[in-house]
């Protein structure tokens, strides 16, 4: 399911297979999760989409071709994220902090990703899954998962956490934090009734809307919801001394705020991409916990339906996509 342009549909496309280069696998594909920034990628948030691309960078695969120097074998099951290729010798690289290379390239934006039936993926950047998960239930984890995580760390030793936006990442990392004995404060849209008893459910102790304020302040707060407002917002609803991380790749403008609601040693961080070891980290914290991810599944040639459903907050937990 091809995006030929920003603001396009998915067009379903027959395609040759692909095939393994140096270094790489190649994978016919279980499940991809459906995550926001696949809309962002539609609507052309993202600069430079080399259109027409294939979106989804959640992959679940199962390697059937592997190319020289790949330590990966036929028949074994991976998970492919966000972050596909670094150039392993920049500033960034060589800090450990390869989520900030200039020359990264990134699945389903840069490289054609998991809404489709076979993908090609560098090997450096595919991950064993845990055997716990079937493959639906194991796509989320690869950015829903990978992503709230780092956003979480983030947030040091945080006591009392706020949400905001409350879809796939966050019912991942409510989880997280319920296990490591921190309050979940959830943040859903007004009104946003199913959101809030879901929220509930994986044992957030509040719940209101983006607006409200909650009940007592707050030592930490991340913001999945793409929209720039929730930051004043979450510096008001955070103690002096606490963080606020936004959590997503794109995000509406930022509205002017007064420099008091910053004051007060305050932070305000952002999260961008992941490293392999945020993967390897969360990949095996996840079945101590253990995570349970909440799925609606959608065969592949519902892409459009999905990504639908996605922005019309229709959704409970994350959509995956099967061919």
């Amino acid at each position: 399911m091809s995006l030929p342009a920003a603001g396009s549909p998915l067009v379903a496309e027959e395609r040759p297979d692909p095939v393994a280069g140096d270094g790489e696998v190649v994978l016919a594909v279980r499940a991809c999760a459906v995550c926001r920034t696949d809309l962002h990628v539609q609507d052309g948030d993202l600069p430079d989409i080399p259109f027409p691309i294939v979106p989804g960078h959640e992959i679940v695969g199962e390697v059937t071709a592997v190319g020289a120097g790949v330590d990966l074998n036929v028949g074994d099951r991976v998970g492919v994220p966000w972050l596909g290729a670094t150039c392993g010798s920049c500033e960034f690289c060589r800090r450990d902090q390869e989520n900030l290379c200039p020359r990264a390239r990134f699945t389903g934006y840069q490289i054609d990703g998991g809404f489709a039936e076979m993908t090609r993926a560098d090997a450096r950047y595919c991950f064993g899954l845990p055997a716990g998960w079937d493959d639906v239930s194991a796509a989320p984890l690869l950015c829903a998962g990978l992503i709230g995580y780092r956003s979480l760390a983030m947030c040091g030793d945080a006591r009392r956490l706020g949400i905001y936006g409350f879809g796939a990442a966050a019912h991942i990392v409510a989880q997280v934090a319920v296990w490591q004995d921190r309050e979940v404060y959830a943040f859903t849209r007004p009104g946003d009734v199913e959101a809030q008893t879901f929220a509930e459910s994986l044992g957030a102790v509040w719940t209101g809307g983006s607006g409200d304020r909650p009940d007592k302040p707050l030592d930490a707060a991340i913001i999945f919801a793409p929209v720039g407002a929730l930051v004043p917002a979450a510096l008001e609803a955070v103690r002096p001394g606490g963080i606020v991380v936004c959590g997503g790749i794109h995000m509406s403008d930022i509205p002017t705020f007064p420099y008091r609601i910053l004051w007060g040693e305050r932070q305000l961080r952002s999260v961008a991409n992941l490293t392999r070891h945020d993967a390897q980290a969360f990949l095996d914290l996840a079945p101590r916990v253990p995570v349970q991810t909440t799925t609606v599944t959608y065969p592949l040639e519902r892409a459009n339906d999905a990504m639908d459903d996605l922005r019309a907050a229709r959704l409970s937990g994350a959509a995956v996509l099967v061919p």
